[in-house]
């Protein structure tokens, strides 16, 4: 008698790709994420949303690399390896957290598979999580000014900073995401001008000039921060949130989201050629003409079908922008 396995039965025990797919949306915490896996910690990893820390984590070079001062040697890639862990899985890990606990209404409405409303994870669970990522992230940020000898706490103060404006942006009475200039505004701004912020001041001298550079870049980042309103209209509209397509309506939205991107970018490329950066200022603007390509092909035609396609195909030519705009101001001096 053979022991030899079923081939059919071997088959069926083997992950279908759509099945593989809905594990891996799970675990980066995107949209569709419906798998069915229930391993806490998986589900821990999927309430952190791990597609969201690339940008933050970009920001972190992006400021290194504007600062000037960055070299390469091991112990500046650890450290810079540390500001990306705090800016990435610790504190935007704790931002995630935060927005799907007290968006747990809204998502039993637009996302019901999410950890908190289908019960994959109790809300004392959730609690600890936000206040574990929270404490380690804010005791890292102090460890980052003991390495860079900051006699006032820099890291610190950005990163507590970044964990009030998290907290009004989701939580009530203030709950920015309700109004969609501010709500968008603060979030371009935490993908932005927070991590490079920080990411500058662990290897420079963070000045006025690189604050308010990266506060008018996050105007830019706002309209990406509009493209993730656009697959919560039904769940924002039945529950009174301005979001900006509720606002104005899909089309109207779509249109402020894909200007404010290129004119603000354009805006950081004339800045360049003022300082003059001009070649920097080139490549800038060059990259600013296949987003408006896919803009055309993908995001005006359908925001609410294409989101995710554009936002793969498009986002890539910002943060490429962003590092190009951070050596041409490590290159200036700034």
């Amino acid at each position: 008698m053979s022991n030899s396995p079923n081939p059919q039965t071997a088959a069926d025990n083997t992950p279908q790709p759509e099945e593989r797919g809905a594990k891996a949306r799970q675990l980066l915490g995107m949209k569709g994420a419906q798998s069915g896996d229930r391993n806490i910690w998986k589900i821990r990893l999927q309430l952190m949303k791990p597609i969201t820390w690339i940008p933050l984590i970009w920001g972190v070079v992006c400021g290194a690399a504007s600062s000037g001062q960055y070299t390469w040697s091991i112990e500046n890639v650890l450290i810079a390896a540390a500001c990306m862990l705090l800016s990435g899985p610790l504190l935007t890990g704790y931002t995630q957290t935060l927005n799907d606990f007290y968006d747990r209404e809204i998502d039993a409405i637009n996302e019901p598979y999410r950890p908190i409303p289908s019960g994959a994870i109790s809300v004392p669970q959730v609690v600890t999580q936000i206040v574990v990522l929270l404490v380690a992230g804010i005791a890292l940020a102090y460890g980052l000014d003991v390495w860079a000898g900051h006699e006032f706490p820099t890291i610190t103060t950005i990163a507590v900073i970044g964990s009030f404006l998290a907290y009004i942006y989701s939580a009530p009475p203030l709950k920015l995401k309700q109004n969609g200039w501010l709500g968008n505004y603060a979030l371009g701004a935490s993908y932005i001008t927070l991590p490079w912020c920080a990411g500058h001041a662990l290897f420079g001298d963070l000045n006025g000039t690189i604050v308010v550079l990266t506060m008018f870049y996050s105007l830019a980042g706002l309209g990406i921060a509009i493209v993730n309103d656009f697959k919560s209209v039904e769940g924002d509209r039945a529950l009174g949130l301005k979001s900006l397509p509720v606002m104005f309506g899909v089309t109207t939205a779509a249109w402020i989201c894909v200007l404010s991107i290129d004119i603000f970018q354009a805006g950081i490329a004339g800045y360049l050629i003022s300082i003059h950066q001009n070649a920097y200022a080139v490549l800038l603007l060059l990259l600013v003409v296949p987003q408006i390509t896919f803009q055309d092909m993908y995001f005006l035609r359908d925001p609410l079908e294409n989101d995710v396609k554009y936002q793969a195909s498009a986002q890539p030519f910002l943060v490429l922008g962003m590092l190009v705009t951070g050596l041409a101001l490590g290159h200036a001096g700034l």
